[in-house]
C-alpha cells in the first residue's frame, strides 16, 4: 500500500483501488460464531472463528438491538513471531550465562539469529564466544529477567504453529449485549477489520432461556498432514451432562469424537419437541464432506434406554425429534455427528420443550390478492387453521410463523401466484378418471398415500407450448416428484424427474420437476404426477402449475459484503436465474445508494446467465458502512418487468459444489480516503465493438500518465480469445488496444471486460520466483468496459 500511496501522490489515481485485488488474496473471512445467538436482554461471551482478523474494528449485526465489544484476539503464531521469540530466548540465555560465568553453557549456546553464519572450526567458535562475553560484560541478571525468560519460553512452547483448520484459526472473543426489545429471529453478523468487511454469518435472537458450553479460546494444532478437515478420531468422548430447564435453547460445539448430553425433567403427557439448528447456522463447509455438520439426535430415559433417534428431518439434514413423554422423570437429549467427526465450526442451537412445531400446511400456497385458509398440522399448535390475507403479498415464496409475545413456531414457506387455482379431486389416479382442468391453472394437491398418482387432463391446440412445474420440495414438502405428459393415445411426449433451481441455494437435491413441450395436434392431453420414491401421506403436498411458458427471471448478486476505498471501483457478479426459457437482455441499476455511486457494465446480455460488473464510489471523506440494493429490468412479451437483485454468497460445498445462498443485506464498507480526482472514466462510446479477428482501442481518462511504464494492466477472467494487445499513454490518460481471436470468438458475443492494474516495484522476489524476479503490487480495478464482438 506504500507503493500505492506514492503513485497517488503523483496523481496516478489510475483506477480504482483494489482492496479488492489485494483482498481477494487475503480476504477477511469468518467461518462460525459460537454461541450463534442469545436471548433478549442477555449479555454473554462468544467466539468468532475466521482468518485475517487483524485490525479488528467492530461486529455488525443486522436488525438493530445487538451490541458487541471485543475482549480478545487470538491467532496462530507466525513464522516471524516464532523466529523473534527464539532470538529473544537465545539472547536471554546468553546474558544469563555470561553474568553467572557459566561458560560451559555458553559454549553450547548458538544464537538462532546468527546460527546459519557460524563456522564449525574451533577458532571461529572461540571468537563467537568472546564476542558474546564482551557484549554482556557488566550486565545483570534479576528475578524479573528469570521471569521474562520463563514467560517467553512458555509463550513459544504453547503457541499454535500449524492450526488444524487455517480458515477458522483466528479467534475474536466478543461480548454481546442483546436489548430486551430486540426483534427475535434470524440476523446476519459481519466483522469489520483493517482488511475490510467479512462475509455474513447467521446470528439468532431468541425469547427462551439459553444454555451454552463455556467459550473456548483454544486454537487446535494440526496433528498430522491429513487432519486439516473434519475427521472422526479413534476415541469417542461423551461430555459431562448439562442440566437444563424447559423450555430452552441449548448452544454447543461438536469437536472430534464428542457427544453432548443434556438432562432435563419432564412430566407424563408432555409433547416434547427437540429441533436442531446446525446446517441452518453454517449452510456449507468447503473442506468437509458432505459439506455440513450432520447432526444426530437421540432421546434417553434416566436409565439410558434409547427412546427415539433421528438423523434428519425428512430431506433436511438438521434433525427434529417429537415425542410424548410416557412417565414423569428425568430424560437426556444426546447430540453428535453421524460419524463422530467434529471441529470448531460444528456449532448448533437446540430448541427443546413443549413448543409449537408446524410439520405441514395445506394448501402450500394461494392466489395473490385473495384470502387463503390453511390447514395446520404439527405439535403443540394453538390452532389447526389459519387465515392468510394475500392482498399485499407479491408473487413468490413468503414465510409463515405462529407465535405471540412468549414463543414462536418454526417458519414454513407459503407460495403466492397470480394464476387461477384449484384443488385436486380424488379419484384421479388414471387417465380414465383424470381431473379436467382449464389452463392456465395451479393445482394444490397431495400424494395421499404410498404409490398415489394424480392425473390431470386439458384440451390443447397444435403448435402451442405448455409448461408443467411442481413446487413441493422448495415448499418443505417431502414429495420427490416425477412428471409425465402424454397424449390421448398414451404416447409420452415429455418427462422429468429433477430440475435444478439455482434460486433454492440451500437445496442439494432438486427434487421438484419441470417440463416443457410443444403440442403436436389438437386434442386432449394428460399430465401425470407421482412420487419417485412411491411415498405419500397428509404431509405430501404439492403445487402443480400447468400453463403456457411464463418467461421470467430472478437475480442474485455476490458477494454480499463488499469492501472498497472512497472514489474507487470494485468488481462484483450478478447472476440471472432464467425461467421458462426467458433469454432476453436484463438492465441493472442501483437503488437507494449514496449520490455519485455508479455501476459499470450494468447489463446482462441476452442468453447469458451472469455478468461481472463494477461498482464505483464517489469521494467519501469518512469510513462508512451502508446498504445498497439493485434491480433488474427486462422487456418480456412487450411489457417491462422489474425484479430485485437478491444479495447472496457464492458458497462451496465439500471441495467441489457451489451454491448461491441468499443474504439479507448487500453491505458496502468504505475504507480510507481518496482524492476527488481519483475516479477513472472510460472515454468514448460503449459497448466497445471489437471486430472478430481484429482490434479496437479504448481510451481511459486518468489524472496523470506518469510512471505508466511501471503499471501492468491485465484482463480479469476475460472470455477466451479476447486479450489486451498493447497499452499506450495518450493526452488524457492511456489507450488500451483490445484484440480478438477469430478462431475462439464469434460475432454477437457480448459482456464486460474487467481490467486490473498492478505495479512493478523496485524490490525483487526471492530466488526461484517467477515474473523475472520483480515484485508486483495489486493497485486497482478499472470500471467495467462493455464490449461486443462484431463482424470483421
Amino acid at each position: 500500500m506504500v507503493l500505492f500511496r506514492r503513485f497517488a501522490l503523483f496523481g496516478l489515481a489510475l483506477l480504482a483501488v483494489a482492496p479488492a485485488a489485494e483482498a481477494q488474496q487475503r480476504s477477511l473471512h469468518i467461518g462460525y460464531v459460537y454461541p450463534a445467538g442469545g436471548q433478549q436482554g442477555a449479555t454473554f461471551e462468544a467466539v468468532i472463528g475466521g482468518q485475517f482478523l487483524a485490525g479488528f474494528e467492530e461486529v455488525v449485526v443486522s436488525g438493530g438491538g445487538v451490541k458487541a465489544t471485543l475482549l480478545e484476539l487470538a491467532a496462530p503464531i507466525s513464522g516471524k513471531e516464532l523466529n523473534d521469540l527464539r532470538i529473544r530466548i537465545d539472547e536471554l540465555l546468553a546474558r544469563k550465562a555470561v553474568v553467572r560465568k557459566d561458560f560451559t553453557a555458553l559454549e553450547k549456546f548458538r544464537s538462532f539469529k546468527n546460527a546459519k553464519d557460524l563456522k564449525t572450526d574451533r577458532e571461529s567458535s572461540d571468537k563467537e564466544l568472546e564476542e558474546l562475553k564482551r557484549k554482556y560484560a557488566g550486565a545483570t541478571w534479576t528475578p524479573e529477567d528469570e521471569k521474562l525468560l520463563m514467560e517467553t519460553r512458555k509463550k513459544m512452547t504453547s503457541s499454535v504453529r500449524k492450526p488444524a483448520n487455517p480458515a477458522i484459526s483466528e479467534l475474536a472473543i466478543v461480548q454481546f449485549t442483546v436489548a430486551p426489545d430486540a426483534e427475535p429471529g434470524q440476523r446476519e453478523l459481519r466483522i469489520v477489520a483493517a482488511s475490510g468487511l467479512s462475509n455474513p454469518l447467521v446470528f439468532c435472537v431468541g425469547r427462551l432461556i439459553e444454555f451454552s458450553e463455556k467459550v473456548s479460546r483454544n486454537i487446535p494444532e494440526q496433528k498430522s498432514t491429513i487432519t486439516k478437515t473434519a475427521f472422526a478420531p479413534k476415541s469417542r468422548k461423551t461430555e459431562p451432562e448439562t442440566s437444563v430447564t424447559l423450555p430452552a435453547i441449548v448452544n454447543g460445539q461438536i469437536l472430534p469424537g464428542e457427544v453432548d448430553r443434556y438432562r432435563f425433567k419432564a412430566t407424563k403427557g408432555q409433547r416434547l419437541v427437540v429441533a436442531v439448528g446446525a446446517r441452518q447456522l453454517v449452510p456449507y463447509i468447503p473442506d468437509a464432506v458432505p459439506g455440513w455438520f450432520q447432526a444426530t439426535l437421540a432421546l434417553h430415559d434416566a436409565e439410558g434406554k434409547e427412546l427415539a433417534y433421528y438423523d434428519d428431518y425428512r430431506f433436511n439434514p438438521d434433525p427434529v425429534l417429537y415425542y410424548e413423554i410416557p412417565a414423569e422423570g428425568e430424560y437426556v437429549v444426546e447430540i453428535k455427528d453421524a460419524i463422530y467427526r467434529g471441529r470448531e465450526d460444528f456449532v448448533y442451537r437446540i430448541t427443546l420443550g413443549e413448543l409449537p412445531f408446524v410439520t405441514s400446511i395445506f394448501p402450500l400456497g394461494g392466489p395473490a390478492g385473495k384470502k387463503t385458509t390453511l390447514e395446520l398440522t404439527g405439535w403443540n399448535l394453538p390452532v389447526t387453521s389459519l387465515a392468510l390475507n394475500n392482498k399485499t403479498k407479491t408473487p413468490g415464496i413468503h414465510p409463515v410463523c405462529l407465535g405471540d409475545e412468549r414463543w414462536f413456531s418454526n417458519v414454513v414457506p407459503f407460495m403466492v401466484d397470480t394464476l387461477p387455482e384449484c384443488l385436486d379431486k380424488e379419484p384421479n389416479n388414471q387417465d380414465s378418471s383424470a381431473q379436467p382442468v382449464a389452463l392456465p391453472v395451479v393445482v394444490n394437491g397431495r400424494m395421499d398415500q404410498a404409490d398415489d398418482a394424480d392425473v390431470f387432463c386439458f384440451e390443447g391446440r397444435a403448435g402451442s407450448e405448455i409448461v408443467a412445474e411442481v413446487h413441493a420440495r422448495r415448499l418443505n414438502s417431502p414429495v420427490d416428484s416425477v412428471l409425465k405428459l402424454t397424449d390421448a393415445a398414451g404416447r409420452q411426449l415429455a418427462m422429468n424427474d429433477d430440475h435444478e433451481d439455482q434460486a433454492a441455494g440451500l437445496t442439494t437435491h432438486h427434487a421438484d420437476s419441470w417440463l416443457r413441450a410443444t403440442l403436436p395436434s389438437d386434442g386432449k392431453y394428460y399430465v401425470h404426477l407421482g412420487d419417485m420414491q412411491h411415498k405419500g401421506g397428509p404431509e405430501y403436498g404439492y403445487r402443480l402449475r400447468i400453463s403456457a411458458p411464463r418467461p421470467d427471471f430472478d437475480l442474485r448478486a455476490a458477494p454480499s459484503s463488499i469492501t472498497v476505498r472512497s472514489a474507487r471501483t470494485v468488481p462484483m457478479t450478478v447472476y440471472a436465474l432464467r425461467k421458462d426459457g426467458f433469454s432476453g437482455e436484463i438492465a441493472l441499476a442501483l437503488k437507494d445508494a449514496p449520490e455519485g455511486c455508479s455501476l459499470g457494465g450494468g447489463r446482462i446480455p441476452a442468453n447469458e446467465n451472469r455478468v461481472r460488473l463494477t461498482l464505483t464510489l464517489p469521494p467519501i471523506q469518512e469510513q462508512e458502512l451502508f446498504n445498497v440494493s439493485l434491480e433488474g429490468r427486462a422487456v418480456i412479451d412487450g411489457r417491462e418487468v422489474c425484479r430485485p437483485v437478491v444479495p447472496a454468497e457464492d458458497m462451496m460445498q465439500a471441495f467441489e459444489y457451489r451454491h448461491l445462498v441468499p443474504s439479507q443485506e448487500l453491505k458496502i464498507a468504505v475504507s480510507g480516503r481518496s482524492p476527488s480526482n481519483a475516479v477513472v472514466r472510460i472515454l468514448g462510446e460503449t459497448p466497445v465493438r471489437i471486430p472478430a479477428g481484429g482490434t479496437a482501442a479504448v481510451r481511459v481518462r486518468v489524472a496523470s500518465s506518469k510512471l505508466l511504464d511501471r503499471i501492468q494492466l491485465e484482463l480479469s477472467e476475460p472470455p477466451d480469445g479476447i486479450a489486451i494487445k498493447k497499452v499506450s499513454p495518450c493526452d488524457d490518460g492511456m489507450e488500451l488496444l483490445l484484440e480478438s481471436n477469430a478462431a475462439q470468438v464469434k460475432p454477437g458475443l457480448k459482456g464486460n471486460l474487467i481490467v486490473t492494474a498492478s505495479a512493478r516495484g523496485a524490490g525483487t522476489l526471492p530466488k526461484g520466483k517467477p515474473q523475472g524476479g520483480q515484485r508486483r503490487a495489486p493497485l486497482a480495478t478499472l470500471p467495467a468496459i462493455p464490449f461486443e464482438v462484431v463482424g470483421p
